[in-house]
């Protein structure tokens, strides 16, 4: 482990830039990992971070010293009041970590997909993650408006499901769909009404289910390419669920369509 007090060290320095930039993270690759559950989860589904920063006082703790240890070689150790100087971070985080932003090629999709539409909250993204990690989707395809998968936001709210996942972004959706129908998958979307009752609607697999954003919904060219749309069926007094919630609801009936008895 190196300690550093100065924000002048090169290695803490571009640290610093990456976690102020969104443009930059995204212009080199990068994202920043935010908290040990987080590091964790990656170095357990990936590798070793890049660089590890970590606020010395929190090396008391037996999971951050346990990774500091672990990367000795990466690890750089700061005082508390450098380390808060980087970003505006929840006051039990006191660890960070710079790592590439996973890519993979585009695929043609698996068993089970999901694809989001223009969602452009940062919490529902990861929110969303997360339900389609815990479902067991194989593949999430994004397309160009979504938020940026590997923002700190996002990361946050995916809670490491992000690394369980096939992550594609900018992903031109509906002629993905429709390369996805002509190899035997259905393509269900979600829409807010107007479509079938989601528990009785054919859903077969290979399965990908679309969902869109709150206020638009999916665009007409990925409904035009889908198999067929399902509503979530909503007796009480409410017009609509958020994207998030939606997405949990349709990914958890297709799991639940798997494990039901014949």
């Amino acid at each position: 482990m190196l300690r550093i007090t100065s924000r002048h060290n090169p290695r803490l320095r571009e640290a610093l830039r990456l976690v102020a930039s969104a443009r930059d993270r995204r212009k080199a690759g990068r994202c920043v990992l935010e908290g040990e559950h987080l590091i964790e989860v990656y170095a357990q589904r990936i590798g070793a971070p890049e660089t590890l920063v970590v606020a010395e006082p929190f090396l008391e703790r037996a999971g951050v010293c346990a990774l500091a240890r672990r990367f000795d070689d990466r690890a750089l150790v700061v005082p508390a009041p450098l380390f808060h100087e980087m970003a505006v971070l929840p006051a039990e985080v006191g660890v960070l970590a710079v790592v590439p932003a996973p890519r993979v090629p585009l695929s043609p999709g698996g068993a089970f997909c999901l694809l989001l539409d223009e969602v452009q909250d940062p919490g529902n993204v990861g929110s969303i993650l997360r339900s389609a990690a815990a479902a067991g989707a194989t593949d999430v395809y994004l397309s160009r408006g979504c938020a940026f998968a590997w923002a700190p936001k996002v990361l946050r709210a995916g809670m490491g499901g992000h690394f369980h996942l096939a992550i594609h972004e900018d992903v031109d959706l509906p002629a993905w769909a429709a390369q996805y129908r002509a190899g035997g998958g259905t393509l269900a979307a979600g829409v807010g009404r107007g479509g079938q009752d989601l528990y009785a609607a054919p859903m077969p697999r290979p399965l990908a289910i679309a969902v869109g954003n709150e206020g638009a919904g999916l665009s007409s060219a990925l409904l035009a390419a889908s198999s067929v749309r399902v509503s979530i069926p909503m007796p009480g007094g409410v017009e609509s669920l958020n994207a998030a919630a939606a997405a949990a609801v349709l990914l958890f009936e297709a799991v639940r369509r798997v494990r039901a008895p014949a």
